[in-house]
C-alpha cells in the first residue's frame, strides 16, 4: 500500500504518541471515515487571512474566559 505524503505525516505522527492516546485518535479517525464515507474531505492545510483571525480571536477568548 503507498500511502500519501499526508497520510505518512499521519501516521508518524501517532507512532509517537502514547499507545492510549493513539488508540483513541485511531477510534476517531475511524469514526469520522463512516460519516464521511459519502463526503469529500479537503485536506488543504491553507488557511485563509479570515480563517486565522478568526482562529486566534476564538482561541484568545477561550485563554481569556
Amino acid at each position: 500500500m503507498v500511502l500519501t505524503s499526508q497520510e505518512e505525516a499521519f501516521v508518524d505522527a501517532v507512532r509517537r504518541l502514547p499507545p492510549a492516546a493513539a488508540g483513541e485518535l485511531t477510534a476517531l479517525a475511524e469514526r469520522l471515515a463512516a460519516l464521511a464515507e459519502s463526503a469529500s474531505i479537503d485536506w488543504s492545510d491553507i488557511w485563509s487571512e479570515d480563517d486565522l483571525r478568526e482562529y486566534s480571536a476564538a482561541s484568545a477568548s477561550r485563554v481569556a474566559g
